[in-house]
């Protein structure tokens, strides 16, 4: 690469860190690393330049000020979930949608299939399950599988499952993503199959009215740990200026994060599935209200509130310049 397009594709970043008063540790560590592989990438191939003297001076900066900033904020805790993930999710935006569009076609493709086969749903979801369930609905119970196991042992054999899938979901984009992308079809055709199912029996408004209200909160997990996954599989594909070993060790840090900031989404998730929607004759009102305020805490959380705090941070940087 020429000097000239490095630093063309690079140079508002670099200033942006030289002018920038950060006092977040984790950040300025990130940005610390960013800066020194940016060097060690200007002294191979531009060893004589301005460019490496430049880059030189701001890695030394950096440098003070990660041991300057070396103790840690005793709101760490806090600060993860209130600033560090969502500012994540917003810079990895797009394997978000990336990993929300692969589960939507896996969707599509899963409720097709059980439309026009009528032996996908037993494949996908096992005899015994759908045989279990055609005699609920004989009974008037439909989604009496809820209602069957201990509330306390449903929710530990539930949460330790969903939070394994999450995780595997994500160390799988190791491999060059596809791994990740493999296990959102996988879920993806399941769920269109196992929601397809319910709508062909006449059940479909009352599946959606009962399943969802633990449904909403676990499957949006389980996309953003595919996000996740696809985050660790891009950064090795595509290292851009850093090492491809930097690369990785950026992704996997980023990746990780989006998955133990999903643990608590799953546990609720857990607590809605074991002990409120075996509830099914709740008033529609409130099994709409959990389902919708579900919805509405993701949407927020994940698409909105990131941009919100990106924007108070820009304009706590214009005011302190």
């Amino acid at each position: 690469m020429r000097e000239a397009l490095f630093v063309k594709q690079n140079s508002e970043k670099w200033q942006h860190y030289d002018s920038m008063q950060q006092a977040n540790p984790d950040e300025v560590a990130n940005q610390f690393i960013e800066i020194t592989n940016d060097l060690a990438y200007s002294k191979t191939f531009y060893p004589n330049s301005k460019t490496t003297a430049y880059l030189n001076g701001l890695a030394s900066k950096l440098h003070q000020t990660v041991y300057k900033n070396k103790k840690e904020k005793s709101n760490r805790f806090i600060h993860f979930w209130q600033t560090e993930l969502p500012l994540i999710f917003l810079q990895h935006r797009k394997q978000v949608f990336y990993a929300l569009a692969f589960f939507l076609v896996s969707c599509a493709i899963g409720t097709l299939s059980a439309k026009y086969d009528d032996t996908f749903v037993r494949l996908i979801m096992g005899d015994a399950y759908v045989n279990m369930t055609n005699e609920n609905i004989a009974k008037g119970d439909p989604f009496g599988v809820y209602k069957q196991s201990n509330g306390f042992m449903m929710f530990l054999q539930i949460g330790s499952n969903n939070i394994f899938v999450a995780l595997y979901t994500f160390v799988s984009g190791i491999l060059f993503s596809f791994g990740s992308i493999v296990s959102l079809f996988r879920n993806g055709i399941m769920l269109g199959s196992f929601q397809y199912f319910f709508f062909s029996k006449g059940l479909g408004f009352q599946s959606v009215l009962v399943i969802w209200i633990h449904g909403t909160l676990e499957i949006s997990a389980i996309v953003l740990a595919g996000a996740a996954g696809l985050v660790l599989g891009n950064s090795l594909l595509f290292p851009k200026t850093y090492t491809r070993m930097a690369s990785v060790l950026k992704g996997a840090k980023d990746g990780l994060k989006i998955v133990i900031g999903l643990i608590p989404i799953f546990i609720v998730a857990a607590v809605f599935e074991s002990f409120v929607t075996r509830h099914t004759e709740m008033p529609l009102w409130l099994s709409a209200l959990i389902l919708l305020s579900s919805a509405a805490f993701i949407i927020w959380y994940v698409f909105i509130y990131p941009i919100k705090i990106y924007h108070n941070k820009q304009h706590a940087h214009a005011r302190e310049n």
